[in-house]
């Protein structure tokens, strides 16, 4: 490929970011990178009674949550109305463009007489020949060719024909002056050069129309890839019954930015049987051959499991500042850094989200975890009161406090009261956490430290004193 490739992500700033939307945006990044090429940000806000400052902080946030970094932009619409107006000029000039004067209850009343005749309920061109100029009121519209036909050679879904006779005379700019959404991309395109256009397929029945406008424009077409769209389980379109469908949702119920990205791209792209992917990888392997003809299934378990695998990739550290946000929420006292990393090490290969793993942490933030009653009474019993009592004699004479040494601990006391480890364990898990579910145990001591070990035992032995 010799030209140099030029693609954009151009949402428009009605709300957040949405999954199908970052996975547009993500095709196009990816492509752009594979190439050495440019990806421009562009903000589609012409519907400025939707159009919000804050959809646009929105929409800039997630990019970069999932690093999405853009080389040009973000342009605004409403800041290039001047260059729409000088393209509307010579589409005017050259006579492909004509004013149209007709009432928004005109052209209702003969689309309900077309649809009774069974007629197209298009514009019938009532305006096309009169020689019209600019006035109150009045559009301007493209004059649509008649006869033949108008092709797109889609780099996804291969060839596709639209009859000429079945397309309309778009309006290309309202009556306020406002240029419509098939005019204004064709002009933001062409001045951006944009080599690829790779959008969703529910674009494609704008692509004849915007091909004829780049034709009487003089401009050269780029490429088209329309790709398919990302449905839920029930193979409807998705949307919030199947589940979250802003980027930042997921951000929020403790996904990692590399993990959506990683199911955003296997989301209607393949290599191979390859599931996981470095960001270096997805550049290199990326392209359009290898991107699907049909829907994609959203499968929030898929997910789920790619969070894991990257939640167990992450070091300790760098999951420390993401994590800290929903150890607040929940209204846990702050640690340092470094005593949460710990933490984090043994909660890592349980986790499939970073919520998941604040809810996990409870126990070795708190002075007095929650204990579930049911196994204090399974396992806080009188029998287990001299083990414990052992336990806590040769913890406190301890001077080296690490994993290895407990564990010789453990096992030499069990040895001497000639039981299992895990009649002492489960209690002392208990004790400790307050459930009979843990990371290891001899890694839950090490985390906790001696004081706080033993601090918990002893309120252990209280509690079976009280039965």
């Amino acid at each position: 490929m010799n030209e140099i490739v030029v693609t954009r992500f151009p949402p428009s700033p009605t709300g957040y970011l949405h999954i199908g939307g970052a996975r547009t945006a993500l095709f196009n990044w990816l492509y752009a990178r594979h190439h050495g090429g440019k990806f421009i940000l562009r903000i589609e806000d012409t519907d400025q009674a939707r159009s919000t400052e804050e959809s646009v902080r929105a929409i800039l946030d997630a990019m970069e949550w999932l690093d999405l970094g853009w080389d040009e932009g973000p342009f605004f619409q409403t800041h290039r109305f001047d260059t729409y107006r000088e393209y509307l000029r010579k589409l005017l000039e050259s006579g492909h463009a004509y004013y149209c004067a007709c009432s928004a209850e005109e052209l209702d009343e003969r689309r309900r007489a077309a649809m009774a005749a069974g007629l197209k309920p298009k514009y019938d061109g009532r305006c096309r020949d009169r020689g019209l100029g600019p006035g109150p009121d009045r559009v301007v519209r493209f004059r649509c060719p008649e006869l033949g036909a108008t092709m797109l050679n889609d780099m996804v879904k291969g060839p596709i024909s639209f009859e000429n006779a079945e397309l309309d005379d778009l309006v290309l700019e309202r009556s306020d002056g406002v240029p419509t959404y098939n005019f204004a991309v064709v002009v933001d395109d062409i001045t951006m050069n944009i080599t690829h256009v790779i959008r969703g397929d529910d674009h494609v029945n704008n692509t004849p129309r915007q091909i004829l406008l780049y034709e009487a424009l003089g401009a050269p077409l780029p490429h088209f890839a329309h790709v398919p769209m990302i449905l839920g389980q029930d193979r409807a379109r998705m949307s919030k019954r199947h589940g979250a469908t802003s980027v930042m949702a997921y951000k929020e119920m403790g996904y990692l930015p590399e993990a959506l990205v990683n199911y955003l791209v296997r989301l209607g792209w393949s290599h191979g049987d390859q599931e996981i992917f470095s960001r270096q990888e997805l550049i290199q392997y990326f392209s359009l051959e290898h991107v699907g003809k049909a829907p994609s299934i959203f499968n929030p378990e898929k997910l789920d499991w790619l969070n894991a695998h990257y939640i167990k990739e992450r070091s300790p550290e760098s999951l420390v500042p993401s994590l800290e946000p929903f150890l607040a929420q929940k209204g846990l006292p702050p640690k340092p850094p470094d005593y949460l990393a710990k933490a984090v090490r043994t909660l890592q290969p349980r986790s499939r989200t970073l919520k998941e793993m604040a809810e996990s942490m409870e126990f070795y933030l708190v002075d007095e975890p929650p204990t579930d009653p049911n196994a204090a009474r399974k396992f806080l019993v009188p029998a287990i009161r001299d083990p414990l009592e052992r336990l806590i004699r040769a913890i406190d004479e301890l001077e080296d406090f690490d994993e290895k040494r407990l564990e010789a601990v453990f096992h030499q006391l069990v040895e001497e009261l000639g039981i299992k480890l895990g009649k002492i364990a489960q209690p002392v898990r208990v004790a400790l956490t307050g459930s009979t579910v843990s990371p290891g145990l001899f890694e839950v001591i090490d985390v906790l430290g001696k004081e706080t070990v033993l601090r918990r035992l002893r309120k252990a032995l209280e509690w079976i004193d009280g039965q």
